[in-house]
């Protein structure tokens, strides 16, 4: 695994501006167009989001995310990828390390919409 370094200190009220959520991967969508993105149906349980995420090449089968829970970032500006928009971000964890990346995802069920922090 590839070490990084730890990011300059941040203020705590700038940690508190950042929503992270727990949404439920209803629905993983191939994007034809794109070698590393699909499109995912994330339900947040009172609002569902569409989230485009570059999981393609990281997994064999990017649908074997369905039906599981992970940590969203819900409160990120949209931004259009390969147009299709995106109202969010997806936390995972290996990808800067340089090794496979797994989801960020509670240690058991909770509520869909759950806040982190």
């Amino acid at each position: 695994m590839k070490q990084i370094s730890i990011k300059p200190t941040i203020q705590f009220g700038d940690l508190e501006k950042v929503d992270i959520r727990v949404g439920l991967i209803e629905e993983v969508e191939d994007i034809e167009k794109s070698e590393k993105l699909v499109k995912l149906g994330v339900d947040f349980g009172e609002f569902k989001r569409t989230i485009v995420v570059g999981m393609k090449q990281e997994r064999e089968d990017p649908r074997e995310i369905e039906g599981k829970q992970a940590l969203f970032v819900v409160n990120l500006e949209p931004r259009e990828m390969m147009g299709i928009m995106s109202e969010g971000m997806l936390l995972d964890i290996g990808f800067s390390n340089g090794i496979v990346p797994v989801l960020a995802m509670p240690e058991k069920k909770v509520d869909n919409g759950a806040c982190a922090g």
